[in-house]
């Protein structure tokens, strides 16, 4: 690490503040280029343990910039990892006040559900398809706290990876009901499509993402506990949004979910 504990919980009631506030920032490696992975994450866990302390319950883990669309958006090569609290997530059908966000943009996820816990190293996909109770359609709402949604891995890892707010819904499937990789997936904006993918969009297999997640957590001692839900990762590249959009996401075999911007 080349961050003090003084500086990452600096940084890490910088970022909240900015996420509970509706404020954007520059990225942090502005003023700490010389940062690393470690740090990154730190901070992360930092913002995480802030949000345990004032009574929030984590409800969920997620992957980003998974697919070689958002890779490409972003100007990044790996994917990163975050964590959901208890009050991103949205009912199904239900709504968002941008008010409380900064300039949000929603992906089309398929959501996992672990039935038995997973740890690394070496978690594969087989693994992670026998240890799913089931999948399901999630959009995931993500808002930069960096302006511009301008910021480089590291930065975007100790923002705990643009995470804001989640629907999941739709008709719940068994892994084996559905291939992961040739499921279409359409998202739609006010009625109009406006993205069109497969699951194969991430990492060429969706519980590829899962495997990486469980295998990044296996290395600091950590597993995907049984029951985990968590989000795989954009299988597009990310939709603005505004008060009065209306989203959907249809993925094949599985039914839809949706949100409203107000």
């Amino acid at each position: 690490m080349k961050l003090d504990q003084a500086t990452i919980a600096k940084l890490a009631e910088h970022l909240e503040n900015c996420e509970l506030e509706a404020q954007d920032t520059h990225k942090i490696t502005d003023d700490y280029p010389d940062m690393d992975w470690d740090d990154a994450y730190a901070i992360q866990d930092l913002i995480r343990a802030r949000k345990i302390a004032r009574g929030h319950k984590i409800v969920g883990l997620k992957a980003g910039l998974t697919s070689h669309a958002k890779m490409k958006q972003m100007g990044v090569t790996e994917p990163v990892f975050g964590f959901m609290a208890d009050y991103y997530a949205v009912p199904d059908a239900g709504e968002v006040k941008v008010s409380e966000l900064i300039h949000p943009k929603v992906e089309p996820e398929i959501a996992f559900v672990t039935k038995t816990a997973l740890r690394g190293p070496g978690c594969h996909i087989g693994a992670v398809l026998a240890a799913t109770d089931f999948v399901m359609p999630g959009i995931e709402v993500i808002d930069s706290r960096y302006r511009d949604f301008k910021f480089d891995l590291k930065s975007v890892v100790a923002d705990n990876t643009s995470a804001a707010r989640f629907v999941i819904g739709g008709q719940p499937q068994p892994v084996a009901n559905v291939d992961l990789r040739t499921v279409g997936v359409v998202l739609e904006k006010n009625g109009e499509p406006v993205a069109l993918g497969a699951g194969a969009a991430v990492l060429g297999h969706p519980a590829a993402a899962i495997a990486m997640l469980a295998n990044m957590l296996g290395k600091r001692g950590e597993e995907i506990p049984a029951g985990t839900l968590i989000l795989s990762g954009g299988i597009t590249e990310a939709i603005p949004v505004a008060a009065g959009d209306s989203v959907t996401l249809r993925i094949q075999g599985m039914g839809s979910t949706s949100l409203r911007f107000i």
